[in-house]
């Protein structure tokens, strides 16, 4: 049977200097090419990538409700993780707590209002 390799997430954004800003200084991603002229930022962190478009006209994340959740983000060091991200300045929705499914996890908000989760086993 085919493996999944990874995923790349295609978000809309208003603003791609602040999205842009926002992954690669609060999060840590990396610019992968290009250099945003084409309205486009291609982004990474090991293995999640992170497509941005600009779209000044589409209705903002923070207006969707539910579907502004994006991504739920399997990691190593879920404590680590948060640490890093409140230590750049990323703003978090909920603090690390361990969950009854086995799961440690918590919750942030891109500056555009999509909502993404990254967790941790704790088995």
């Amino acid at each position: 049977m085919a493996r999944l390799e990874g995923a790349r997430l295609i978000l809309a954004v208003r603003s791609l200097r602040i999205a842009t800003d926002f992954y690669v200084n609060a999060l840590g991603f990396r610019r992968d090419f290009g250099d945003e002229s084409d309205g486009w930022s291609w982004l990474s962190r090991d293995n999640v990538r992170v497509g941005l478009g600009e779209c000044t006209d589409a209705v903002p994340a923070t207006e969707l409700g539910d579907h502004s959740y994006v991504a739920y983000v399997n990691v190593d060091d879920i404590d680590g993780l948060y640490a890093e991200f409140v230590s750049r300045g990323a703003v978090i929705r909920t603090p690390p707590e361990t969950k009854p499914w086995g799961m440690r996890e918590f919750a942030l908000q891109t500056p555009d209002g999509h909502r993404m989760t990254f967790g941790s086993t704790t088995r």
